[in-house]
């Protein structure tokens, strides 16, 4: 986010402490903006001050956000010094061309508006607002001794996907006010109180205009140096500037978190490898003649599929000639395809490409990676068959250290899906070594996962699951949504964070559970205490400085609460289950809210339902050590069924369950229930009413596709998708 303070025409206000010093050598307090920049640097903004010249279309196209503080002849007010506070006639048409071209404006008036002999009006006028020349008065809400002081009556900050900007905002007082005139279209969100001198008049609105959005403020005191710590001021105004902040990597902003522009949006193009259309044609043609395990179909033309495997081993070949870091796995990939054609078309092994195949070493921001293997695909077709992929590694500086100085997760790979063979055209979001065909156990070197497609999920569900709920959407959370690059990102540090989780902590048990039988609800609560992991970590990230951790937290939540539960189908569906006990969990703590057909998340205390859940889920692991494997299962449903309804006739019920203990209880999953804890009258609803293409559509690969990840579900025996490759280790700013 790229914001530009206007200081070139006579501002009363400076985001330069040397500057203020000079302007108010007594008191620079009273003259400087200092601190609203730098709330705004320490959520990424990259802030600079106009200090001189036009404000022009060139100098403009650099600013998501222009703010406008005060302008005043040097008679009433101290001032930068420099330029007239008066904008001109092409800086006017420039400023609305800006907005309505995406541009955000914020503009701060002040008291008795009228005398400071700038021409705000002119510029505000053309988006329907205009400041009034009041000095607003109220003798029975006010701060202080201070009547001028006046306490603001809140309104509706906004509801749904785009944001709620009084999100943790209960108390403003403006100093010295006049009012704001205002269209019927504008949002207020701060007006006086009937008792005022101006009653029941607005002191803080919200327009949009053509793709772009303007904030204006009856007072400009109330983010200075000496205000900005006052009451909600320091929230309101960071929503204020991250709700009205054209969005990055949306008409060509740039993400400060990560320097870049998001992927498939503004990005430069990605080279694939030359005749990448021919083996991936050639790929899709083989597919199509192979049996479930990989084999060759009974029946199958075996001089077409002669042909096509020496057409991909031929471009395997050439792909290492001209991809020297990848020479050694193409080559073997080449050879183990070659041996299966020889070996008369059996179930193909590809044990010594696998072991060559490492993106793990090398993940160099922007890496492309070639890959071709035969697998299954996870939440796709659970058929063994060849596949190639084009996949680039987003690897930013900032991840990097974090997980070499805190998380520290080195078989975890974040990727992109650039282009791929026909089995990517499903709802598969990873690359996990066990998902290729190997004659034994497959080394397990990297973790793969597709952030892009993970995040590009989570915004479509979210952001139509947010409007349709009229969710209170925090503007950060808002801008989460609107951008790719902050949504993919925030899935990156989310995983890194996650994946390591299921190797720490009091585990009872194998925390993958990828040869195990057990109900499915045991891999529900793993996958929730990961996450909830995360959160807390997230949490301390943040405390710690790093405040894009913020997005990590909205992503759990998001997700979890709004696509995990009412994704994919309701066959032992655990990750579903998990968002169910999470949702379950907050509202019976009063953390969430459904109420007039509005769902409301008390966003400042919300965390500590997150934390005390997961208190809950390790008491279960740290009591597990000491109980029986059917104990513990019976412990974890009966943590689940305090707050998710179990099914009518659950045979795991307590007070109905009535198990002899044995050594091996598996055969006890037999009466598991296909969906034990069904959805609540809420999630059903919400089920039926999410547009369905939305809800469970799956992605279609092109180049620098993107899509998502539908809920895993596990079978009577094993899950279908294990939690996590064993032993990954995975899971600044707007």
């Amino acid at each position: 986010m790229r914001v530009i303070f206007d200081e070139a025409h006579s501002e009363a206000w400076t985001i330069r402490p040397d500057l203020a010093m000079t302007m108010q050598p007594s008191h620079p307090a009273d003259a400087s903006y200092a601190t609203a920049a730098r709330v705004l640097a320490d959520r990424g903004a990259v802030v600079s001050a106009h200090a001189d010249g036009l404000l022009d279309a060139d100098r403009l196209a650099d600013a998501d956000l222009l703010v406008i503080a005060h302008p005043s002849a040097p008679e009433w007010e101290a001032t930068t010094g420099v330029g007239s506070p008066q904008l001109s006639a092409g800086e006017l048409d420039a400023i609305e061309a800006h907005v309505r071209a995406g541009g955000g404006l914020i503009v701060l008036g002040e008291t008795e508006q009228a005398k400071y002999a700038n021409n705000l009006n002119e510029l505000l006028h053309r988006f329907g607002v205009s400041l009034a020349n009041h000095t607003v008065q109220d003798y029975e809400h006010h701060a202080g001794a201070t009547p001028s002081w006046v306490r603001a009556r809140l309104g509706d900050g906004g509801r749904g996907s785009g944001g709620d900007l009084l999100a943790r905002v209960d108390e403003v007082v403006f100093y010295r006010a006049t009012t704001i005139e205002a269209p019927s279209g504008a949002r207020v969100l701060a007006r006086t109180y009937p008792t005022a001198s101006v009653p029941s008049a607005a002191l803080a609105v919200s327009v949009e205009a053509g793709r772009g959005r303007v904030v204006v403020l009856a007072d400009s005191d109330l983010f200075g140096d000496d205000c900005i710590g006052a009451g909600s001021h320091r929230q309101l105004w960071e929503n204020l500037c991250l709700w009205a902040a054209r969005v990055a990597g949306v008409d060509g902003a740039a993400d400060a978190a990560s320097g870049v522009l998001a992927p498939g949006v503004a990005a430069p193009e990605v080279a694939l490898p030359e005749n990448w259309g021919v083996l991936r044609d050639a790929t899709n043609a083989l597919g199509l003649l192979q049996a479930p395990d990989g084999s060759l179909a009974e029946g199958a033309d075996v001089a077409e599929a002669a042909a096509h495997v020496e057409v991909i081993a031929r471009e395997l070949r050439a792909a290492a000639q001209r991809i020297p870091d990848q020479a050694e796995y193409l080559t073997l990939a080449a050879a183990d395809l070659e041996r299966w054609r020889t070996e008369g078309f059996a179930r193909p092994d590809f044990s010594a490409s696998l072991e060559a195949f490492r993106p793990d070493t090398d993940r160099a921001n922007g890496r492309l990676h070639l890959v071709f293997f035969p697998m299954y695909k996870q939440n796709g077709s659970r058929d063994t068959c060849f596949e190639t992929l084009v996949v680039r590694v987003p690897w930013p500086d900032w991840i990097a250290e974090l997980e070499a100085t805190r998380f520290d997760n080195p078989k975890f790979v974040p990727v992109e899906l650039i282009d791929a063979t026909r089995g990517y055209d499903s709802d598969c979001a990873v690359l996990f070594p066990e998902m290729v065909a190997t004659s034994d156990r497959p080394p397990n070197h990297f973790g793969a996962i597709f952030c892009d497609r993970e995040s590009a999920r989570l915004r479509r569900v979210a952001t139509a699951a947010a409007d349709l709920l009229a969710l209170n959407l925090p503007p950060d959370a808002a801008r989460m949504l609107a951008s790719p690059g902050i949504a993919q990102e925030a899935y990156i540090l989310w995983d890194l964070i996650h994946d390591r989780a299921h190797s720490h902590g009091e585990l009872p048990f194998d925390p993958f559970m990828i040869r195990q039988r057990s109900p499915y609800w045991m891999y529900s609560l793993e996958e929730l205490r990961c996450d909830l992991t995360a959160f807390a970590q997230s949490l301390e990230l943040e405390a710690d400085g790093v405040s894009f951790a913020r997005y990590v937290q909205y992503a759990i939540l998001l997700d979890r609460l709004l696509r995990f539960p009412i994704t994919g189908s309701r066959v032992r569906n655990y990750d579903g289950l998990g968002g169910q006990l999470l949702f379950a969990w907050l509202h019976r703590r009063g953390d969430l809210s459904w109420a007039d057909n509005r769902l409301t998340v008390a966003w400042e205390r919300v965390g500590a339902g997150v934390l005390a859940l997961r208190e809950q889920i390790e008491a279960l692991y740290r009591a597990g050590i000491d109980r029986t494997k059917l104990q513990h299962w019976s412990a974890a449903h009966d943590l689940i069924a305090a707050v998710v309804a179990p099914a009518t006739g659950s045979r795991w019920v307590a007070g109905v369950r009535d198990f002899t203990e044995l050594e091996d209880p598996r055969p006890y999953c037999d009466l598991v229930l296909p969906d034990e804890f069904p959805l609540s009258i809420f999630y059903a609803t919400l089920k039926a009413k999410l547009d369905v293409s939305v809800a469970a559509g799956a992605p279609t690969v092109s180049a620098q596709a993107t899509g998502g990840t539908a809920a895993a579900t596990a079978p009577s025996d094993a899950p279908a998708a294990p939690p996590a490759p064993a032993p990954v280790t995975t899971p600044a700013l707007a």
